[in-house]
């Protein structure tokens, strides 16, 4: 049995991030794990500007509450549900990510939490675990599941790593130059191909 994994933002949304520095006009919110392979020091760094600028949690939600998916995500995320069974492994969290589920269909999706104060300022954030997209890998072949895996960014590369099978999606050339050994797609098309290619040689 074949289980496809997939990055969230990058792969099947936009980058919630960009998009909020994008409507804030803060640009230093633009960065993302493209940019900061460290994920602990991307976040301190988002922590530290939202708290400058006076940012909460209902102000980022109500950016995602304009956002949807991708154009073509959808509809490709329902025809890959027809050959494999499917979840999502992200480094978001469920805080910002619900309205974007629902557009998409609820996918299984595993993710991180927010610290919220009373305030409803965003004080801290925490991981399910560390590495969470390799280590459920790791436990879906304990299983004895064979895992195909998609995303599009440094975090992303443990995972396909761990994987029997790893593709990149729209990755940036700094991401093909230090992991040349995954194959690439740009487009949904080829996205899917990648996938039921990957599907008969492992």
């Amino acid at each position: 049995m074949q289980i496809a994994c997939l990055d969230l933002e990058g792969v099947l949304v936009p980058e919630i991030w960009i998009n909020v520095a994008e409507l804030t006009g803060i640009d230093e919110l633009r960065a993302t794990t493209r940019d900061i392979p460290d994920y602990d020091v991307l976040m301190r760094q988002r922590l530290k500007i939202l708290d400058e600028h006076n940012l909460k949690l209902a102000d980022i939600q109500k950016v995602i509450a304009g956002m949807g998916p991708l154009e073509g995500a959808k509809e490709f995320l329902d025809e890959l549900r027809h050959h494999f069974q499917v979840i999502i492994l992200s480094d978001t969290f469920y805080d910002f990510a619900a309205p974007l589920m629902k557009q998409l269909g609820h996918p299984t999706l595993f993710c991180h939490r927010l610290g919220i104060d009373d305030a409803g300022r965003v004080a801290d954030y925490h991981l399910r675990m560390p590495d969470q997209k390799r280590e459920a890998v790791i436990s879906l072949h304990r299983l004895r599941f064979q895992v195909i895996a998609a995303g599009d960014s440094y975090n992303d590369t443990s995972m396909l790593s761990e994987a029997d099978a790893g593709i990149l999606f729209c990755p940036p050339q700094n991401v093909i130059d230090e992991f040349p050994q995954f194959p690439v797609a740009v487009t949904y098309e080829e996205l899917m191909a990648a996938f039921k290619k990957a599907s008969t040689e492992i």
